[in-house]
């Protein structure tokens, strides 16, 4: 297959290797010239392109097999989101559907999901975040299942949790440095997965995800906060990070969700098999990692 990896980063440069394993030829995309010699090493084609500029992707030779976008805002803010998300998702549809891959898989988030009540959340659930980069989320999903549904372009899209792996991990990292708080009494929940099972739910995707479909790509225990960091400090044998005042804990709550993500469907449909089943595999690896760097 000739695959083409749009964001080639943090997950894409991995997915790539993995791809290159199984024999592909695979073609990585950043709007910069950084990271290009990362690819390279690798065996990566790198293309230099801007996706929120149109006439900047005829500069790409179609077709393609299967396209994967992993694409993500280095800004944050809910202009930078329309741009890189909505703007250059429509770009793509163009520059596409005239050279239509057999497979387009697009890593959206479930921070599309707002609910607030600790509730159990599937596919199906209601999309309607709070904040606006959500809203821009959800609009970015509904182009690409539209055009899925007119047979423009085989869109899956992958609804990825927080995730965390090798030199990723906010809270871990904030542990670590002993700058972490608990907020509340530490009863938010954390959907999280492994960076390496985001590249395996994409694989599997590719190979048998169906098209104008979604999934959730996340591990297999929403976890509380408080029992995150029990877990952390016992295993490190380290002290549990203080509780936030009351002014940080309420200022930290607000557009915060409350919810417990599910991967029934990326198992059962997928028959996606995890490697980091729940954070404690994850993290356990990333300790022995950091252990071994040391």
């Amino acid at each position: 297959m000739r695959v083409l990896i749009i964001g080639c980063g943090y997950v894409g440069i991995p997915l790539g290797i993995e791809l290159l394993r199984l024999g592909h030829e695979v073609f990585g995309v950043r709007r910069s010239f950084e990271g290009e010699s990362e690819m390279k090493a690798v065996g990566i084609q790198p293309i230099t392109t801007d996706i929120t500029n149109r006439a900047d992707l005829d500069k790409i030779p179609l077709p393609f097999d299967w396209v994967v976008n992993t694409v993500s805002s280095t800004q944050g803010g809910v202009e930078e989101y329309k741009a890189v998300y909505l703007e250059g998702t429509r770009n793509l549809i163009d520059w596409l559907s005239a050279n239509p891959p057999k497979k387009f898989v697009y890593t959206s988030s479930t921070s599309v999901y707002g609910q607030t009540d600790a509730s159990a959340v599937k596919e199906s659930s209601p999309t309607e975040p709070q904040t606006d980069t959500g809203k821009v989320l959800v609009e970015t999903e509904k182009l690409l299942l539209e055009a899925a549904q007119q047979n423009k372009l085989p869109t899956v899209i992958l609804r990825v949790a927080g995730i965390y792996g090798p030199d990723r991990g906010h809270l871990f990292k904030q542990y670590l440095r002993d700058e972490a708080t608990i907020a509340g009494k530490g009863e938010r929940l954390i959907n999280m997965i492994h960076r390496d099972d985001v590249v395996g739910a994409i694989l599997a995707a590719l190979k048998s995800g169906r098209a104008g479909e979604v999934y959730n790509a996340v591990d297999d225990e929403p976890v509380a906060q408080i029992h995150f960091f029990r877990w952390l400090s016992e295993t490190l044998g380290k002290e549990m990070p203080p509780y936030a005042t009351e002014e940080e804990s309420a200022q930290r709550k607000r557009g915060l969700t409350q919810k417990k993500v599910s991967n029934r469907r990326l198992k059962m449909e997928m028959g996606y098999q995890f490697r980091y089943p729940t954070f404690r595999q994850g993290y356990s690896a990333e300790i022995q990692r950091l252990d071994n760097v040391e």
